[in-house]
């Protein structure tokens, strides 16, 4: 019998096949290159290509012999410029996001509420920003930023200051970058879960004498809680490992670990260490996602 005759095993197969195409590209893409970094961060810094020592001995005399080491991790526990760099970057990523819900949450909201051609009008002006170079938007905020900048010379004009104001190369300037560039990805969450909200609980709440801050409190976020965890993840992942934002709108001496992997990798081509920096980055990221994964499976139970 032909087996793509039988169609219980056609679908199966056409199952398996969507399945597998995810973890496939996971194991491709991910998985692969992370054991490869993973493995770099186990050798030893030398002035060769590639700039390491091999994980694996095959020598004839000595025999197979395993050469991993711990001393980048230990260097990593001794020298506080490292953790440094992790504690300023978690701050920088987690008031961030923050900021980001802040802003993202009202007009995500806003835009639920509002009448379906006004809807996708308003979702277009929210990526609209990505159809222009990322370096380019970046570039800007330094242009108005600086101080000959737009900003500084509008709040001249207006008499609020005297003098222009360092705005450029701070901590402030990041996070303006980081919330500017990173608040889409917490409003289209926010908006996708707010959207399919039902307005017959505000409306019954309402009728039972709860006050709109009472319905918002106690119907609209809760209900709101997976899109805000979804944003929170999208915005907090990629700014904790952040570069470009922190050099261009940082100042020089901007501890955050992108950087500070940038400046192992290229400039001390010390590999190894860069490699053990990115594995605890990596740590530091997914072992609380799994864990909150884990704590909300438990309670759906």
């Amino acid at each position: 019998m032909n087996p793509g005759s039988n169609p219980g095993k056609r679908d199966r197969l056409w199952r398996s096949s969507v399945i597998g195409l995810p973890y496939a590209w996971l194991l491709l893409f991910f998985l692969a290159p992370f054991a490869i970094v993973f493995k770099i961060s186990f050798a030893d810094p030398i002035m060769a290509q590639p700039p390491f020592t091999p994980l694996i001995d095959w020598g004839a005399e000595s025999g197979r012999r395993l050469l991993a080491t711990l001393d980048n991790y230990r260097f990593l526990l001794e020298d506080k410029l490292y953790w440094l760099s992790y504690l300023k970057s978690i701050k920088i990523a987690a008031i961030s996001t923050f900021l980001c819900l802040l802003l993202g949450f009202p007009m995500a909201y806003a835009i639920a509420r509002m009448p379906q051609p006004w809807r996708n009008l308003l979702l277009l002006l929210v990526v609209l920003p990505f159809w222009t170079s990322f370096l380019l938007r970046v570039y800007a905020w330094i242009v108005m930023l600086g101080k000959q900048g737009l900003i500084n010379q509008l709040l001249i004009q207006l008499g609020i200051i005297d003098a222009p104001l360092q705005m450029l190369y701070t901590d402030g300037a990041i996070y303006v970058g980081i919330v500017y560039t990173y608040v889409p990805f917490m409003i289209l969450p926010l908006y996708a879960t707010l959207e399919k909200l039902d307005l017959d609980l505000h409306e019954a709440a309402a009728d039972l004498g709860a006050r709109p801050s009472q319905v918002f409190r106690d119907i609209t976020v809760p209900m709101a809680i997976p899109g805000i965890i979804a944003g929170c993840l999208l915005v907090f992942i990629p700014a904790l490992g952040e570069f470009v934002i922190p050099a261009l709108l940082g100042a020089m001496d901007s501890l955050m670990i992108g950087r500070t992997l940038y400046d192992e990798f290229f400039i001390n081509q010390d590999w190894p260490l860069a490699s053990a920096v990115a594995v605890v980055m990596l740590f530091i990221l997914v072992v609380p996602i799994m864990l909150f994964q884990r704590l909300q499976q438990e309670s759906q139970v």
